[in-house]
């Protein structure tokens, strides 16, 4: 018997140890992107604001998800709702960041859907930056308050006037917000995601959320 808990011991400060060094590795990895991006104020790439038109904001009821790819369809002309997407798989697909992706390009094979990871900002304002120049809102991952509450969400980034420091999302809790680029890096890097529960940092540790990540459409 001492030697069972002897074997349990060794194996539960292996999974400390390795639970440890993944949140340590995680942490770095988010410095990483958050490099300086006070160039793009000035930066004559960005100096026409770029606005995606008729992208009309709903209140998910299913998951952001499906909302978003919702509201992406009524703007792409088709019909795709978060009902029809819960009807053909009977659960929600769209938890990761991968899997978003996925679908995207299932349910909008006339479009190519691209993942970018952990993205530095000045890589991700970009990326953004482009996609909004070629006519396309951008969906994303973000921290988002839903009443008192951070979360992990998706919605879609329909404007940039970075100039005048205006990012413009449409939220699928029902409304638009305009954010500053510090506001919006703050929350797409989950600095802004106040007293995050261990598993939600486990679940960055290991991979299976990213930070600074959006998805390209062309």
């Amino acid at each position: 018997m001492k030697r069972i808990f002897k074997i349990l011991g060794f194996v539960l400060c292996g999974i400390i140890c390795v639970a440890l060094i993944a949140l340590l590795v995680s942490g770095i990895r988010t410095k990483l992107i958050q490099n300086d991006y006070s160039s793009v104020y000035t930066n004559p790439k960005y100096q026409n604001p770029v606005k995606i038109e008729n992208i009309d904001v709903i209140t998910q009821h299913v998951s952001c998800g499906y909302a978003v790819i919702e509201m992406f369809s009524t703007w792409a002309g088709k019909n795709i709702t978060e009902d029809s997407l819960y009807d053909e798989y009977g659960t929600i697909v769209t938890s990761t960041g991968n899997k978003f992706c996925e679908e995207m390009n299932k349910q909008f094979p006339e479009y190519d859907t691209e993942i970018h990871k952990y993205q530095k900002n000045t890589e991700f304002i970009d990326i953004m930056y482009d996609t909004l120049s070629s006519g396309k809102p951008v969906p994303f991952e973000w921290a988002a308050l839903y009443g008192d509450e951070w979360t992990l969400h998706y919605s879609l980034i329909i404007g940039a006037d970075i100039p005048n420091d205006k990012i413009t999302v449409a939220n699928p809790y029902g409304y638009y917000e305009e954010l500053t680029l510090e506001e919006l890096l703050d929350r797409t890097s989950f600095k802004a995601y106040e007293n995050m529960p261990l598993f939600m940092k486990m679940g960055f540790a290991i991979g299976m959320f990213e930070k600074n990540t959006l998805f390209s459409i062309k």
